[in-house]
């Protein structure tokens, strides 16, 4: 049974495009799809993501014509959400923010700290060769916040609730309407993408996928 209900919620999710604009998630459903965020998974357990639930609709109005991907979404979703990652700087072996997550957020005995930040330049500097470059690093921490993200949609699916992650709108243009609302320090975070949820409007189209056959190779 429990297999049967994961999977109707991935049958049931799609990318809405465009929401019921009377219907309104209620607190207790939203505080449950950003909990599946909070505890969703990280490389090394550093969280390098923050939320911003967009409902000021202002605000959205001056998304809209720099977000082509999210049209509708801005104007009919019930919750808004840009989700940002951490930069190379904040995500730095020696960061403020890695020596508070290791000492007050995982509680970690200082040996085993010291573990953790060997194996964290290493992986930088020689595993996935990140750190010499920026925008690798940013990315990286892009990736970490798509778990999360992915999460959310699922989770909001198993509760009825409908969802479209967005890529579509120009990075840099957004950045600077969040920082011009007091809402971004560009040091510290960048965009890494959007997500809308609420009610769908529209029945979407069946759902298609490449095989199992295709997408999978035992060996």
């Amino acid at each position: 049974m429990k297999k049967e209900t994961i999977i109707k919620a991935f049958k049931y999710r799609h990318a809405c495009k465009e929401f019921d604009i009377e219907r309104k998630i209620a607190k207790e459903e939203f505080d449950f799809i950003l909990e599946t965020a909070r505890l969703s998974p990280s490389s090394f357990g550093f969280e390098p993501w923050k939320f911003i639930v967009l409902q000021d609709l202002e605000l959205r109005e001056k998304l809209i014509p720099v977000t082509w991907g999210g049209q509708k979404q801005l104007k009919t979703a019930s919750h808004f959400i840009v989700t940002l990652a951490r930069t190379k700087k904040e995500m730095s072996p020696e960061s403020d923010y890695l020596v508070n997550i290791m000492n007050n957020t995982h509680k970690l005995p200082e040996d085993v700290i010291l573990q953790r930040h060997s194996a964290y330049e290493k992986f930088l500097h020689t595993d996935f060769n990140l750190f010499e470059n920026e925008r690798a690093m940013f990315e990286w921490a892009c990736r970490q916040t798509y778990l999360a993200v992915g999460n959310m949609m699922t989770s909001a699916a198993h509760i009825g609730i409908d969802s479209c992650p967005i890529e579509g709108f120009n990075k840099e243009k957004v950045e600077d309407i969040l920082v011009s609302e007091g809402l971004l320090n560009k040091s510290s975070f960048g965009v890494s993408c959007m997500v809308a949820f609420g009610y769908r409007l529209n029945q979407p189209r069946e759902k298609t996928r490449q095989t199992m056959k295709e997408i999978v190779q035992w060996v």
